[in-house]
């Protein structure tokens, strides 16, 4: 009896899992153990792919912590990721696997054509704290209860993540550009926003 191949790139083992999904869906824990990763960069992608989606909700917000906490544990230097049970045991249900299967190959697919190692002096262990720095802040921006504010954030950790994953430095700094300035953007409506209830 001839073996079936196994998926060859990470996209791929996702749309596969998507599939082989049960209407139920799978536990964070169990789509991180299914893909067989234990790398940051793998676990936030397939995490923020869900928030890339427009107008996909409830979704985000239930992957949106754990990328927090994904992130917080870079900052503090620990070496595989881990999710406590409360956000392990939540579940994505097959409708939503599926549309971040297909989400994932319509706006990303393009990165494993050009990802390569490039800059990787920027993931040693002083640079992925750094990173993981920047990415609870743009995780944290997901929350914001606003139309559609999961999906310019969600894109930049997922670059990010997708350049980690490849050890690609340039698509690490891209994430980074587009979260911050989000970021930016997020904080001057705020302000004028303030500024105008407060009539200054």
């Amino acid at each position: 009896m001839t073996e079936e191949l196994a998926p060859h790139t990470f996209l791929q083992s996702v749309e596969a899992m998507a599939d082989e999904a049960p209407v139920e869906g799978f536990s964070l824990l169990q789509i991180i153990d299914r893909l067989n990763e234990r790398a940051f960069g793998a676990a936030l992608f397939i995490l923020a792919l869900p928030c890339c989606i427009p107008f996909l909700y409830g979704v985000p917000q239930i992957v949106s912590l754990p990328m927090m906490v994904l992130s917080g544990q870079m900052v503090a230097g620990r070496k595989e990721p881990w999710l406590p049970e409360k956000f392990a045991q939540r579940m994505i249900d097959k409708k939503g696997l599926t549309r971040t299967a297909k989400g994932g190959r319509k706006w990303f697919g393009w990165l494993e054509k050009i990802a390569r190692p490039r800059l990787t002096f920027l993931m040693g262990k002083r640079g992925e704290r750094v990173i993981g720095l920047f990415l609870v802040f743009f995780c944290a921006s997901i929350l914001v209860p606003l139309p559609s504010t999961n999906t310019v954030p969600g894109i930049g950790v997922a670059i990010v993540a997708f350049g980690l994953m490849a050890r690609d430095g340039i698509l690490v700094i891209v994430g980074s550009i587009i979260g911050t300035a989000w970021i930016t953007t997020l904080l001057a409506l705020i302000f004028l926003g303030v500024r105008t209830l407060t009539g200054g």
